[in-house]
This record gives structure tokens, sequence and C-alpha cells, in this order.
């Protein structure tokens, strides 16, 4: 994990999240701070060693556990000028990843899954993308949030999968 290490000590990772949290830290809702971060990652990889699909391309902890911490670093820049955050993340993935090691086709998926994390592109279920879409959703506990009634957020968990 020392890769994954890396994108936590990084000076453009650590100032994303330091600012994200400062914009958020009022917020009602779903924060996106080291918490949601890391439960993303778990979900994920729980999701990956229950899988049947481990083909796909060179999947590992390391690559989960960074696409989660990475997917959200966009957040900030979303609040300030309206930037989808799934493509500032993928930006500032971009400029870290190598940095920290990660190769140019790790980085491409990495990539994929972080700017479909909200839509899954076009519905496909499928591969890392898929699973990591899936476990962003996942861990969302709207059955345990207090503003879960003033949330428009459509697919609510309504009970605890993982």
């Amino acid at each position: 994990m020392e890769r994954v290490n890396a994108v936590l000590q990084h000076p453009l990772f650590v100032g994303a999240l330091g600012k994200a949290n400062e914009l958020e830290k009022n917020r009602v809702f779903c924060r996106h701070g080291m918490d949601h971060l890391l439960d993303v990652a778990r979900l994920a990889y729980i999701l990956f060693l229950e899988s049947q699909e481990k083909t796909e391309f060179n999947v590992n902890k390391e690559l989960i556990y960074a696409t989660a911490l990475l997917h959200d670093a966009g957040r900030a820049r979303q609040y300030e000028d309206g930037t989808p955050h799934e493509e500032e993340s993928a930006r500032i993935a971009g400029i870290i990843l190598p940095e920290c090691g990660f190769s140019e086709q790790e980085i491409a998926v990495m990539i994929e899954a972080i700017l479909s994390h909200r839509t899954n592109c076009a519905g496909d279920k499928s591969g890392f993308a898929g699973l990591f879409y899936r476990a962003d959703k996942l861990s969302r506990r709207c059955f345990d949030c207090a503003a879960s009634g003033d949330c428009d957020w459509k697919n609510k968990n309504a009970r605890l999968e993982y």
C-alpha cells in the first residue's frame, strides 16, 4: 500500500481534501471527507473480492484504495464554480497518480472509474467502473441519516447491505 500512502500524503490531495472539508463543515447531508473515502474503498474491495469478474486488468487493493481516495478530490471546485467534481477529481488524479508510481494503464482504469462514479456512463454495471460506482452508492447510510427526509438523492439506501 506504499503508493496509496503516497497519495494520502501528496500535497495536492491534502489540500483538496482540506478545502472540501472546510466547505462541507456545515453540510447536513452526506459529507465527502476521509470517512466517506475509506468507506468507498472498503466496500469496493469487498465487492471486488466477492466478484466473479476478477479478470479485468490488474485490479488490486492499491488501485481500489487510491481510486476511492481521489474520486471526490474535486468537490471544492464544484462548490466554487460549478465544475462537475468528477471532472476535477479526474484532473487531480491525473497529476497525483503518476507521481505516486501508478502506471499509465492503471491510471486510465482509475480515471474511468472516477469519471463515471456519479452516473456510471450509460448504466454499464460491469468492470471496475461499475464496481466502483456501486461501492460509492452503497457507502451512503441513508437509513441512519437525520436529513434523509430532506435529501433529494433518488436512490436512498433503506437498509444495510455491506
